[in-house]
């Protein structure tokens, strides 16, 4: 049995990995999509102050305060800052056994979503800003009602890192060869010449849970059973 916290990616909240954690539960472990605040569920908190180190704080505090160990996070996107910060905080804490980066940012320390995102990019962020100055409305080709504006200052804070995530063991990257115009080649690249990772490419888009939903949960799995060996 293996514990997994999902992290979403930009725009989204926990509905969107529901449905891989009740999958994972059925299979017999512990399965839990993430809250992050001013998003998703939790839009209502939405504020100026809602940054990076809100949503680091959020996924560390889950695993803290639920008493959680042997965890494998999991995060889609945007929420590889998250995960990657959160890990790096609790790495030598015993609480985080691997982490899965689903076609996600894997930042270096001093790097931000801006920072790594190309100029399209950038420019639907400030587009995208409402009339209250920190929220960003998703664009437009996500068409899901579900999704809902991202505070700004996530994408423009940099993560601050002291490298205690390289002690974790057991790292995986899942990268998306399909996704036209992704800017996550540069990690797929970065972490095929590092043999401390795991890292597989999928003939798939970007929205993993509605293209290829079957193969993401076969390698979670796998992930777990490599974690246990």
């Amino acid at each position: 049995m293996a514990t997994f916290v999902l992290v979403p990616g930009a725009f989204h909240g926990a509905w969107w990995f529901e449905p891989l954690a009740r999958r994972l539960r059925a299979d017999g472990h512990d399965a839990r999509a993430a809250e992050l605040t001013g998003v998703g569920e939790r839009v209502h908190l939405s504020s100026g102050t809602v940054n990076l180190d809100t949503h680091i704080q959020d996924v560390v505090n889950l695993l803290e305060y639920a008493e959680l160990t042997d965890v494998v996070l999991v995060a889609h996107s945007y929420g590889g800052m998250v995960i990657t910060g959160a890990a790096d905080r609790l790495a030598d804490s015993g609480r985080v056994r691997a982490l899965v980066y689903l076609d996600a940012f894997v930042p270096e320390d001093g790097d931000s979503v801006w920072k790594l995102s190309p100029q399209v990019w950038r420019d639907r962020y400030v587009a995208g800003v409402g009339a209250d100055g920190f929220s960003m409305a998703p664009p437009p080709f996500l068409t899901e009602p579900r999704v809902t504006s991202q505070p700004l200052a996530t994408m423009l804070q940099s993560i601050t890192l002291t490298g205690a995530s390289d002690k974790i063991e057991h790292r995986h990257y899942i990268y998306m060869s399909a996704y036209e115009g992704t800017p996550f080649t540069r990690f797929h690249d970065r972490l095929s010449a590092d043999p401390s990772w795991t890292v597989r490419s999928l003939p798939f888009g970007h929205n993993v849970m509605s293209e290829c939903p079957d193969e993401i949960h076969a390698l979670l799995l796998d992930a777990v059973t490599r974690a246990t060996r």
